[in-house]
């Protein structure tokens, strides 16, 4: 009597096993496939935040923000696409949001005084800069401090906060593009002239370094092209940039001169060129 309850236990037995096997195992692939949706949702977030469109980024960190709310890296995902959008009055109100988030860091806090500075609040930028901590050391940190202090027209911290974010960096061209047009603003010449071939040194692409070096060189009425790097449309649009600084400080036949070289010079037909000749003609 005993066998029939005992082979009936033991199957039970088994069927408790397999269900709890089964279990397992059904628990170990949802990991798996877990696991694997987070590496994608990474790598993912990290392509919105490169390559995509920055709407599109935009779009999908918004999907994502309002999926949960309370993950950080969402949040920051959508703040940068914001600003990479040039949606600076919404980016701005994203940073805030996040560094008001318990996981904020200062660099956080950094990120929002950026986006206060593109959207123009310089004011709200210094605040949210003076509450980053001191042990905060970052290039981009003292770049931003340089920037506020060029606004308030405060010169000796402007230069010691550039001189720290230049030694924070190993690509320092556009900092010192910045610092040598703060140097062009305040008429310190020569200084600025220094700053823009530094910045050039660094990066033989920044144009912009290349056109101020023409300004700061004409403002001391220098009026030969540098020895820098130079395509032949570069060359012309900086001998226009020359010509229209000489005829600005009054002299008017260096400047026509400059003007017909610069038209010589362009590979195609250089129409601002040809219109500031014409109207210096015709008086």
């Amino acid at each position: 009597m005993r066998h029939p309850i005992l082979i009936a236990a033991c199957i039970a037995g088994a069927s408790v096993v397999a269900g709890c096997a089964e279990k397992n195992a059904n628990d170990t692939v949802e990991r798996a496939f877990k696991d694997v949706n987070v590496v994608d949702a990474t790598n993912l977030s990290d392509v919105m935040l490169t390559v995509a469109d920055p709407n599109e980024a935009v779009s999908y960190f918004q999907r994502a923000s309002a999926e949960d709310p309370t993950r950080i890296d969402h949040q920051r995902g959508l703040a940068s696409s914001l600003i990479r959008a040039k949606r600076m009055t919404e980016g701005a109100a994203a940073w805030k949001k996040v560094t008001a988030m318990p996981e904020a860091t200062p660099e956080d806090s950094v990120e929002y005084a950026d986006s206060l500075i593109r959207s123009g609040d310089w004011a709200g930028a210094e605040k949210v800069l003076d509450k980053v901590p001191p042990t905060h050391e970052t290039f981009k940190r003292y770049r931003l401090e340089a920037l506020v202090a060029d606004s308030n027209k405060e010169w000796k911290k402007a230069d010691s906060f550039y001189e720290t974010a230049v030694g924070l960096t190993t690509t320092p061209g556009s900092v010192m593009n910045n610092w040598g047009y703060s140097k062009l603003t305040r008429g310190d010449y020569p200084a600025a002239e220094r700053l823009f071939s530094d910045a050039i040194r660094q990066d033989p692409t920044l144009f912009t370094s290349k056109n101020n070096l023409i300004l700061a060189r004409a403002a001391q009425r220098d009026y030969t092209l540098p020895v820098i790097p130079m395509d032949q449309t570069e060359r012309a649009q900086l001998l226009h940039t020359m010509a229209l600084s000489a005829i600005k400080q009054g002299d008017l036949e260096t400047g026509k001169g400059l003007l017909r070289e610069a038209i010589d010079t362009h590979p195609q037909h250089f129409e601002a060129a040809v219109r500031s000749l014409r109207a210096l003609e015709n008086g």
